[in-house]
């Protein structure tokens, strides 16, 4: 199983003298850190194992202003290499560096205790038994880089230090850390594989830059492999970026599988105080933040998107390292909800599949934001209502049920005349959403939707109504300044609406309607004489009949339609 194995420790205390000694490497590669002798920026190397395993080794700076580097080169690695100097015992960056190893989850190492060769039996002894009580339940294990004294005893204790296996299953995922170009060759990139696997050829995506790239070739320790599995050091020949259009902090991912966001939803592993301004590290990204928490759980709000999935961890600094997390969801709804947060805590995946579908989606989209495993994902999207390929929980299929109701009745009472709604303004314009409108319990008309039961009247225009009927009964036509009123009327077949705002009384518009059989043609003159009404009304009359299909006009003069004869 490919794993990475990091160092940490204070400034000076040996560790790139360690590595140096037990890969044959030296990771110091840049001038300065040649020049000043101390480690700068994040160092590789291959290391090989007693047993014919090999681990990729990556060498962290110690110094407390390089804490940001080491947690870039730390948040990658499966175990760990604490450096302690057997002079000076555990020193402030031992702790922060413990500390934020304890963050990231990462449990399991060894100690080595450097410079043994330098002191007495009894201050090495003292030595060995401070570290046993500083990180109880690990080897700790006396070395010198100088004479190499315990680098065999060093790599067996690194060989059985076991470890969780990665989700090799899972979407690629990595997180560059270092940056550079070769003559010919083009962009190189590299970083720890978190999960998938990477080969030649395939298509990833440059997040949060939102870049399509294709891998030219792919690199384990300089060696060229067909590919690149979860838990190892990898490089990738991107020949189609530009140096500059990468850097530390980008994620190179499957495309579709891992949702950028401005928002983290976790779970704090310490109640410490913890500012309400700070930066966020997850992978090698680093961003700035602000806080709303709520006991030991915090949405993240963060300055620019990035890259995460559920049960990453990311660790809290400001001046130093104030706490960290455990990323519950990484693409929350705006706002922080301890409920949906408490429901996330939890181990059965129905509960929590259940709390993140606060809307209809795929099971390929929950899965694209790293929630669960493909299995346990199956076994809670059975838990599920299903539209289609679209799956929902049944607390938002009711509240969405009880909205329209909501909204139904406002309508009713505001507009009881016309009561019914569109379902397109109940909906978006979803795959889901016909299937999902068939179980809001709701009288579906047409392209409207109703309260069970409901059906327009009147309301409180009973009046309005029998003036109007009164008035129609008088006169031949009437104005009409109610158009709804008038259509509701209509509808009941009250009266008939003409053009210009007009309405007439029903049985007028019948005898015209008989009248076009008679005539032959239907000329407005005949038709005026005939029906005894003046020019106005005939004319709307006819124009109404025009339009119900009942005549067609041909110059001055209308014909009945073949199909109404």
């Amino acid at each position: 199983m490919p794993l990475t194995v990091g160092t940490a420790g204070h400034i000076d205390h040996g560790k790139t003298w360690l590595v140096r000694a037990l890969t044959g490497k030296d990771t110091d590669r840049l001038p300065e850190e040649q020049e000043r002798g101390i480690s700068i920026d994040l160092g590789y190397a291959p290391l090989e194992l007693a047993d014919g395993s090999r681990l990729s080794l990556i060498d962290v700076p110690g110094h407390e202003r390089f804490v940001r580097t080491m947690i870039a080169g730390a948040s990658g690695i499966d175990l760990f290499l604490l450096v302690i100097d057997a002079n000076e015992g555990a020193r402030p960056q031992t702790h922060e560096h413990l500390a934020v190893l304890r963050l990231l989850g990462v449990e399991r190492g060894v100690v080595a205790i450097t410079k043994a060769d330098s002191v007495d039996d009894e201050t090495l002894e003292l030595a060995v038994e401070e570290a046993r009580e500083l990180v109880p339940g690990v080897e700790v294990v006396p070395v010198s880089a100088k004479t190499g004294q315990g680098l065999d005893e060093l790599r067996a204790a690194l060989a059985r230090v076991t470890v969780d296996e990665r989700g090799a299953d899972g979407a690629a995922r990595l997180y560059v850390d270092r940056v550079f170009s070769l003559q010919g060759i083009g962009t190189i990139a590299t970083g720890t594989l978190w999960s998938g696997r990477i080969a030649a050829g395939d298509l990833l995506r440059v997040e949060p830059r939102g870049r399509a790239v294709r891998v030219r070739s792919v690199q384990v320790h300089d060696e060229s492999v067909d590919f690149a599995a979860a838990g190892q050091r990898v490089a990738l020949n991107l020949p189609s970026l530009d140096r500059n259009e990468l850097a530390r902090g980008d994620a190179l991912v499957e495309p579709g599988h891992y949702p950028l966001s401005y928002r983290l939803d976790v779970q704090l592993d310490e109640l410490a105080e913890i500012p309400a301004a700070l930066t966020v590290h997850i992978g090698t990204t680093a961003v700035t933040a602000r806080v709303a928490r709520d006991g030991d759980v915090a949405q993240l709000r963060l300055s620019q998107p990035v890259v995460a999935a559920r049960g990453d961890r990311v660790i809290l600094r400001t001046e130093t390292t104030v706490g960290g997390g455990l990323v519950l969801d990484p693409a929350p709804p705006r706002g922080l909800d301890r409920e949906r947060l408490t429901l996330l805590a939890s181990e059965d995946p129905a509960v929590i599949v259940g709390a993140l579908v606060d809307e209809p989606t795929t099971g390929r989209a929950l899965q694209a934001r790293g929630l669960l495993a493909p299995a346990e994902l199956a076994r809670g999207l059975a838990t599920l209502r299903s539209a289609g390929d679209h799956y929902f929980s049944e607390r938002w299929l009711t509240e969405l049920r009880r909205r329209a109701r909501v909204r139904l009745a406002a309508r009713a009472a505001e507009h009881p005349l016309d009561p019914g709604i569109a379902l397109a303004e109940l909906l978006p314009n979803e795959p889901w959403s016909s299937q999902v409108a068939n179980l809001l319990e709701l009288e579906r008309r047409g392209a409207k939707v109703y309260l069970p039961g409901t059906t327009a009247s009147l309301g409180e225009r009973v009046r309005a109504a029998a003036e109007l009927e009164a008035l129609l009964e008088r006169e031949e036509i009437a104005k009409v300044e109610d158009r709804q009123l008038a259509a509701f009327l209509e509808e009941e077949g009250r009266l008939r609406l003409v053009g210009d705002g007009f309405a007439v009384r029903v049985g007028l518009y019948e005898r015209g309607r008989e009248l076009l059989t008679t005539l032959d043609p239907i000329a407005l003159a005949s038709f005026r004489d005939a029906l005894g009404v003046g020019r106005r009304t005939a004319q709307l009359l006819l124009e109404r009949y025009d339009s119900d299909g009942l005549t067609l006009r041909r110059g001055d003069v209308r014909v009945l339609r073949r199909a109404r004869a």
